[in-house]
């Protein structure tokens, strides 16, 4: 089973001031940190969802990339279930924004796909749901149906019943950086 993650990172960082992809975040940047930790599981294929400001400053990342100018969520998604390869079967959803997440509870979300074969897989904290989550190729269509305001926390309360949640001991799956407070707070 082929899984490719969907970085999502064409946000305009309205709330954050700057570009808060290309914030520093230890030896990298905030959105290096994330490309490092899916490699780091073993997620082979990376497709970055980006806008043109950001996508010069990835080159030596090894992924795929392709452009979304408008930084609209749903419509980004899109664009990386559109850009999937034939063989690809699930698609893991990551925040370009959330360095915080840890190389073992992306490896959980993917266990979750492999050993169990569930179609959709959360991490979950307190019972709150996080990120990156899987969701199998035979959701697809209706995803790419989606129009806003539907979002896809619409379609996950949707299928609350075929979610399978990955119990993580670790609030860092629900931590994203949308303002400097954040990065602050967050930053190693």
């Amino acid at each position: 089973m082929n899984v490719s993650a969907v970085i999502l990172a064409a946000g305009k960082s309205t709330r954050m001031g700057q570009q808060k992809m290309l914030l520093p975040w230890g030896d990298t940047t905030v959105l290096g940190k994330v490309i490092k930790t899916l490699q780091n599981a073993e997620v082979k294929d990376i497709l970055l969802v980006t806008n043109s400001n950001i996508a010069p400053h990835i080159a030596n990342y090894n992924i795929r990339v392709t452009l979304n100018n408008e930084g609209e969520m749903l419509e980004s998604i899109q664009i990386g279930l559109r850009e999937q390869e034939p063989s690809t079967t699930a698609a893991l959803i990551c925040l370009g924004d959330q360095p915080q997440v840890e190389e073992e509870n992306v490896r959980k979300v993917l266990a979750g796909f492999h050993q169990n074969q569930y179609q959709i897989v959360v991490p979950s904290y307190q019972m709150r749901r996080g990120h990156p989550w899987l969701i199998a190729k035979k959701f697809w269509d209706e995803i790419l149906q989606l129009r806003a305001p539907q979002s896809m926390r619409n379609f996950l309360n949707t299928h609350q019943s075929e979610i399978f949640y990955v119990n993580c001991h670790s609030e860092k799956i629900l931590q994203d950086l949308d303002n400097p407070a954040d990065y602050l707070k967050y930053k190693p």
